[in-house]
């Protein structure tokens, strides 16, 4: 079962466009979570009495309520490795301290907040990039994207203090970059929404302000991420560093874009959307890995479906099996115990008797004489037992003892 969920997350990963009509994102966008506080002026106040402790290292000041303790320590083992990462990635590390405030659950995450610069009620991080403080709400930390939303933070952070006048869509874009995010499938389909139905903003209006809608918004952060990667890859990272400068210098970013890339954001941006097609559009779909991610785990579903299936109507086969060879074992025990009950007579059972005990009948004797009559005119009865026979031609012959005469 839990390959199953698995398989099904990553189907709810891959491009909406197949899960959802084209062009309509009714669920919030990626960075739903995450505020940024930029060119607000305000003015820091002494600690909040929430804040009962400090952690610091090397870059960073760590304010906590008594809640966050343990997160705080935790986040300060990992803090400066990260702040390591935008040094290698921009060429730049903004100076000074950073100050982080972290707290647990909603109520401490507001009263962490600067005067005036409260956070959005959906946001559970904040960024002051102009007072190089970061507001946290521990409970993200520990979320699945808790590093990512801290990486995102601290990118508005380093920008923030390196120069000032980013336009919306750069800052976005190196955020994403930094963290990772423009590899997502979500990014994916927001961009080949936009390609098939024509609606890729133009850089000059995301300079400023944000999309209201849902999936503009998706479209938006997608294609800033896509343009900056895009930038990096064709022109390395010492044009990049060079942009960095220059704006820090106080050049106007479009003034330092041209400078650093040897070419005008405009005529940049209209080679990058000629391309989109190509990158975002039907064709490499039918040829992309997404295809194929989403190819398998369709296939891997239906499998499991299948096999699902197959072991289920194996068991109800082994079931229905079991239950004949249980009523063919019935029928056999009756035939048996028919054919025994048809092969003995229909008679009453056979009782004990009781016999009287005679006497041994006597072995069949010769035939006797008959009776004789004597002188006297008596007679005689032949002998009933058994006795020697006379020696009637010898002289040693012995006689039969008479039997007594009847008178």
């Amino acid at each position: 079962m839990r390959h199953l969920l698995v398989l099904l997350l990553l189907l709810l990963a891959m491009p909406r466009a197949w899960a959802q009509q084209l062009g309509e994102g009714s669920g919030p966008h990626p960075h739903g979570h995450e505020a940024l506080m930029a060119n607000v002026v305000l003015v820091p106040t002494t600690r909040p009495p929430e804040v009962v402790g400090e952690v610091t290292t090397r870059r960073f000041r760590i304010l906590h309520t008594e809640k966050a303790t343990g997160a705080a320590k935790e986040l300060a083992t990992q803090i400066e490795s990260v702040r390591d990462s935008f040094g290698q990635i921009l060429g730049r590390d903004w100076p000074g301290m950073t100050e982080v405030r972290i707290g647990v659950g909603r109520k401490e995450f507001d009263a962490l907040a600067l005067p005036g610069g409260r956070p959005p009620g959906w946001a559970v991080a904040l960024a002051y990039p102009a007072h190089q403080i970061i507001l946290l709400d521990a409970l993200s930390l520990n979320a699945p994207d808790g590093q990512q939303t801290l990486r995102h933070e601290l990118a508005h952070v380093a920008l923030g203090q390196l120069a000032r006048g980013w336009p919306r869509w750069f800052q976005e874009g190196v955020a994403q970059n930094v963290t990772g995010e423009r590899f997502s499938l979500t990014h994916y389909s927001a961009l080949f929404r936009a390609v098939t139905q024509e609606r890729v903003f133009r850089f000059t209006g995301l300079s400023s302000s944000w999309p209201d809608r849902p999936a503009d918004v998706e479209i938006a952060y997608a294609q800033s991420a896509a343009f900056v990667a895009h930038l990096t890859a064709r022109y390395g990272p010492q044009a990049m560093r060079e942009l960095v400068d220059g704006v820090s210098r106080g050049e106007h970013f479009e003034t330092s874009f041209a400078k650093a890339f040897r070419t005008s954001l405009d005529v940049e941006e209209d080679g990058w959307r000629e391309g989109l097609a190509a990158r975002y559009g039907w064709l490499p779909l039918t040829t992309s890995s997404a295809l194929l991610w989403l190819t398998a785990s369709v296939l891997c579903v239906a499998a499991y479906v299948r096999r699902h299936r197959q072991k289920a109507i194996r068991l109800a086969e082994m079931a229905a099996q079991e239950a004949a060879d249980e009523a063919a074992l019935r029928l056999m025990l009756v035939a048996q115990q028919q054919a025994a009950e048809s092969a003995t007579p229909n008679a009453p059972l056979p009782t004990q008797e009781v016999y009287w005990q005679s006497a041994p009948a006597e072995p069949e004797q010769p035939e006797a004489a008959p009776h004789a009559e004597s002188a006297s005119g008596e007679f005689t009865v032949a002998p009933e037992h058994d006795s020697e026979p006379v020696d009637r031609e010898g002289d040693g012959a012995k006689g039969r003892v008479p039997k007594p005469t009847l008178h």
